[in-house]
């Protein structure tokens, strides 16, 4: 009977880059490895079955422990600007690329240490890597471009971090993990045939429409700006706080990337820091909108050499500005439930998140709330004045979008069953996730699932998960998160 190992055949298609852009690494193996959680979505997206995923083959290859025969692992090397300044030289430090398999890259997150590891020890703990299956998994779930997780393995293995920690490895799924970092590496080199193999290799991949174009490499600034405003409205409109996007966390392919220090809005604060790390809050929730642009501007410097003028980077990074604004305004405007636009619609908004933040309102809950709202009755008013300390204010703004809804076609049942489909019930809480931590880390793995099949349908009712859209209880409510892992 064939094993996986013989049904699974990894391509090595990035090591066809060259030598020059990753390192041969075999992973570092585990000790008395075990399966803690699985992404259905994720193993059907590789082609691997049910049963084969409840194998010990599957919980050995995917903590790095035994290798089918034709896989190259790798590490890649990339470098990049963190909190705004020239880190340098960084790369693939806890992370090991297998090959790619069913058109997908597969890497394996806290596998041990690669060249690129500068004194650590290339592992990942057990929390950190919940937390990233987790919201991976949320993310595709609200329709929101990212990088998936195909499973997380654990181990009787321990690391020091501020205290004793159990590790895990993660294995992440995406068509490329290519960041801007990588083609800054090269431009701060002064190789640019190594830039221009790297760009070549990105457009022939991931936007082959590109290559026939009279600059592709303008028209893939472009294109990847344009995907990086757009991700980055797809945030603002969930909530979601990357906590550390530095150019390295960046991807070419306009993905989420690298979960660390993430987090959902709750109390709705424009200034809220989600990254304890991040002591000026440069990647605070409203700066985000400006650091996507910051790092767009960032990749356009490295692929200066390839485009050839200036005026010609300037013109592709001036997608980020116009196609952030037109799709935050088509976000807005879909959890408004309005179908038209209209000039005084800036203001509804702007006064909405004005009246938000006054009250602290949970962003999740207050969207969801709006969904059931009348257009001629207060009726449903209450759900959402009962959130608000200054229920004056939180009248003023729901007459205002009252009389809005009168210029509107739609009847409330259509716009209701409109505005649910975009306006997430359960999201990933940090609470939610600090749970399932706690319960994994006494070996019980079953609110990991739990979670897994909530957030796989955010916008779905799911009464049995009635209590997950709660709001955090006191003790959850101020949940600090850092970069350690």
């Amino acid at each position: 009977m064939p094993t996986l190992f013989d049904t699974l055949t990894f391509s090595d298609a990035f090591g066809q880059l060259g030598a020059e852009f990753s390192s041969l690494q075999n992973p570092t193996p585990l000790p008395d490895p075990f399966l803690i959680a699985t992404s259905p979505s994720s193993l059907a997206l590789c082609g691997i079955s049910a049963a084969q995923s409840e194998t010990g083959e599957f919980t050995a290859l995917f903590t790095g422990n035994q290798l089918p025969a034709q896989c190259q692992p790798r590490a890649a090397v990339y470098s990049g600007h963190q909190f705004g300044q020239w880190a340098g030289q960084l790369g693939d430090g806890r992370a090991i690329l297998l090959g790619e398999l069913a058109g997908q890259e597969i890497q394996l997150k806290g596998s041990g240490s690669t060249p690129y590891s500068r004194m650590g020890d290339g592992r990942a703990v057990l929390r950190s890597s919940i937390r990233e299956f987790l919201c991976s998994e949320a993310m595709v779930g609200l329709g929101i471009p990212t990088t998936r997780a195909l499973c997380i393995t654990g181990s009787t293995a321990m690391v020091m971090r501020e205290q004793p920690e159990s590790t895990a490895v993660v294995t992440r799924v995406a068509p490329s993990f290519i960041r801007f970092g990588s083609f800054e590496h090269w431009f701060y080199r002064n190789d640019f045939d190594a830039l221009k193999k790297l760009a070549d290799f990105v457009i022939e991949r991931h936007y082959p429409e590109l290559a026939a174009l009279p600059n592709p490499y303008q028209s893939l600034l472009t294109e990847v700006t344009r995907r990086t405003a757009h991700l980055v409205a797809h945030w603002q409109t969930v909530g979601f706080m990357h906590g550390v996007l530095n150019t390295d966390n960046m991807s070419i392919l306009g993905l989420t990337l690298d979960y660390g220090p993430f987090g959902f809005m709750e109390a709705f604060n424009p200034a809220h820091i989600c990254n304890h790390s991040d002591d000026l809050g440069r990647y605070a929730y409203s700066n985000q909108p400006q650091i996507g642009d910051w790092n767009c501007h960032a990749l356009g410097q490295a692929l200066l050499p390839l485009i050839g003028s200036v005026d010609e980077t300037r013109a592709a990074l001036a997608e980020y500005q116009s196609a952030y604004r037109s799709k935050v305004s088509e976000l807005w405007h879909a959890k408004l439930g309005l179908v038209t636009e209209l000039e005084q619609d800036d203001r509804l908004i702007r006064d909405m998140l004005a009246m938000m933040s006054a009250n602290r309102l949970d962003f999740t809950i207050f969207f969801r709330r709006l969904s059931a709202i009348h257009r001629n009755d207060d009726s449903m008013d209450h759900t959402i004045r009962d959130l608000c300390a200054d229920r004056s204010a939180c009248d003023a703004w729901l007459n205002q979008y009252r009389r809005r809804l009168e210029l509107e076609p739609r009847l409330d049942a259509e716009r209701h069953s409109a505005m649910r489909s975009c306006n997430p019930k359960y999201i990933l809480r940090n609470y939610l996730a600090q749970t399932a931590i706690e319960a994994a880390q006494r070996q019980d793995f079953s609110e990991i699932a739990r979670l897994t099949a909530m957030l796989a349908r955010p916008y779905d009712e799911q009464p049995e998960y009635e209590t997950y859209a709660n709001l955090p209880p006191d003790w959850g409510r101020e949940l600090s998160v850092s970069c350690s892992s």
